[in-house]
């Protein structure tokens, strides 16, 4: 497993960097080749917070923890728990989806069994807008996120508001 962790905005002591390798090298054995993990560190409120983006690409998925705490082997320690139960959550769909024994090491383990169900179906036609029309339509709602079609590029995006009280957009990439 190919780990590459990088800091944003801050400078990260070589001792985290030990410890986030030896943590995160642990979920190598669920993947049998080819899963690269990125780990981004960041601050949040000038210090007091320290931000963890953990992401696991693995073949066409991927395993995504934000963990923030005062403490960096914290947020390493919980950030490399979620992504473990995300794996053992969805081990029999993953393994559905990319054939018998995709993933490895995970047999001896007990494995959380999820099932989805579809409890409500909405349908909703999608008007061109512009981004901003889209974020003000979403606000008058009420919601978390707004489908719409984008005015400029003609493809369906999706704005939505985020942890920080900004807004996020999504855009499909051709």
């Amino acid at each position: 497993m190919k780990i590459v962790i990088s800091g944003k905005h801050m400078i990260i002591q070589e001792e985290v960097k030990e410890y986030a390798t030896k943590k995160f090298s642990k979920l190598e054995k669920f993947f049998k080749s080819e899963a690269e993990t990125h780990l981004t560190f960041g601050e949040r409120k000038k210090g007091s917070y320290i931000v963890l983006d953990a992401t696991i690409y693995y073949r066409s998925m991927i395993f995504r923890a934000e963990v923030e705490n005062h403490d960096p082997y914290t947020i390493i320690d919980k950030a490399v728990e979620r992504i473990e139960r995300q794996i053992r959550k969805n081990k029999t769909k993953l393994e559905k989806r990319f054939h018998v024994d995709a993933f490895q090491g995970t047999d001896d383990y007990e494995v959380e069994q999820a099932t989805h169900q579809i409890v409500k179906l909405k349908k909703f036609s999608i008007k061109p807008m512009a981004v901003e029309e889209a974020v003000l339509q979403m606000d008058l709602l009420g919601h978390e996120f707004f489908i719409f079609l984008n005015a400029d590029s003609e493809d369906a995006n999706v704005v939505y508001k985020r942890k920080d009280g900004n807004y996020g957009l999504i855009e499909p990439e051709v």
